[in-house]
């Protein structure tokens, strides 16, 4: 079918585009010799393994459930960080999973037995906060994720052959120099007895101006200095501005020379970060309010006041039964929405390069209730 023809609310994942990102990381991946891993936390659209497999080295996990995914649909290598593992999983973890990154030494020494064959790491704190985004920094004081230098032991454990952080957000090279220099220096005497280092993710290699030979050469520092296998786990980076979302007008309210859409798509339920970090969705054909002719506030049909994707203004009048796309919709929404209210589950889709559409998923009534009990 055509774009035009999709059913809405609809996910919409655009093949083209996220080919072009893969073949920007696999670009670093031959320049360097490191390993990019797919961060399942941002995008786990499986349907799309098959092609992001001829390009990544593997995929990344936070959690039993997305190891399993990236096992037995990817392939390659399979990577998992938790801040705390389950006893009741951790055998099936040590299964599926050839790195094992623990969060402190109480879950090393409690785990380390049964590893089985997987290479064994830790996650550091460099205590170097680069960002703004205070709810993803994890170099906070007080954060819970990675050990400090100050926590560190003499020597550490037998067995651990890497080290883990993971310090950015939606940030550039330059971020990852200083963070790079901050964990030599806290951390650098450990370096020459591990394996390999993973810088984490958060690495927005794909985004038009990010500095890559900045990060090749943060790479190559790494690599001739120390000996080691470096692994990124870029999420966003895979599947940035790879995707849309179609949703529909459903009415129109005015209120105190606000004039509200109310759309079939909800900021709450299909794209959570809109309210939590914040984040404001680009709107295809849209303006700032006020700078074009029509400006509405784009809200939805749940409950909540303030579900609300943000103001938007317009060269035309929007009327009911229009449809709106919001773009760089891939990441961070499939893997976080939910059913508030009963709201009803996007349909998944995908753009061939031709500009051909096809439904990979939809959802219905059964979805929503067999959560509930």
């Amino acid at each position: 079918m055509r774009f035009d023809q999709l059913p809405t609310p609809c996910y919409v994942v655009d093949e083209g585009k996220l080919r072009q990102n893969l073949q920007i990381l696999k670009q670093v991946q031959d320049d360097t010799g490191c390993k990019i891993l797919l961060a399942q936390k941002a995008f786990s659209m499986f349907a799309e393994y098959p092609l992001i497999r001829g390009y990544l080295a593997g995929t990344t996990a936070s959690s039993l459930y997305e190891a399993r995914l990236g096992y037995e649909e990817m392939g390659g290598e399979t990577h998992i960080f938790s801040p705390a593992y389950k006893d009741a999983e951790f055998d099936e973890i040590a299964r599926l999973c050839g790195h094992i990154i623990f969060n402190s030494f109480a879950q090393l020494e409690k785990f380390r037995g049964r590893c089985r064959e997987a290479s064994i790491g830790l996650r550091i704190n460099p205590e170097c906060s680069t960002q703004t985004h205070a709810i993803y920094d994890p170099c906070a004081p007080g954060s819970r994720l990675g050990v400090t230098a100050a926590g560190f032991r003499g020597n550490l454990p037998d067995g651990v052959e890497g080290l883990h952080f993971h310090t950015l957000c939606e940030q550039d090279a330059d971020d990852l120099a200083v963070t790079l220099a901050a964990v030599e220096e806290k951390f650098g005497k450990w370096l020459p007895q591990m394996k390999w280092l993973n810088m984490g993710g958060g690495h927005h290699i794909t985004r038009p101006g990010y500095n890559i030979p900045l990060l090749e050469n943060c790479i190559r520092r790494v690599q001739d200095e120390y000996g080691l296998e470096v692994y990124l786990e870029p999420g966003e980076a895979v599947a940035l501005n790879a995707g849309c979302f179609i949703t529909e007008v459903l009415d129109i309210v005015e209120n105190s020379g606000i004039t509200n859409l109310i759309l079939d798509g909800s900021a709450a339920c299909h794209n959570p970060d809109v309210l939590e970090m914040p984040f404001r969705p680009p709107v295809e054909g849209s303006g700032l309010p006020e700078e074009k002719a029509y400006t509405y506030r784009l809200s939805s049909s749940t409950c909540l006041a303030g579900d609300v994707f943000g103001n938007y203004s317009f060269d035309r009048p929007i009327k009911i039964g229009d449809r709106l796309r919001f773009n760089n919709f891939a990441i961070y929404t499939m893997v976080k929405n939910n059913t508030f209210n009963g709201i009803q589950l996007p349909s998944i889709a995908v753009m061939a390069e031709d500009g051909d559409c096809r439904i990979v998923k939809t959802f219905g009534y059964e979805d929503f209730k067999s959560r509930l009990s």
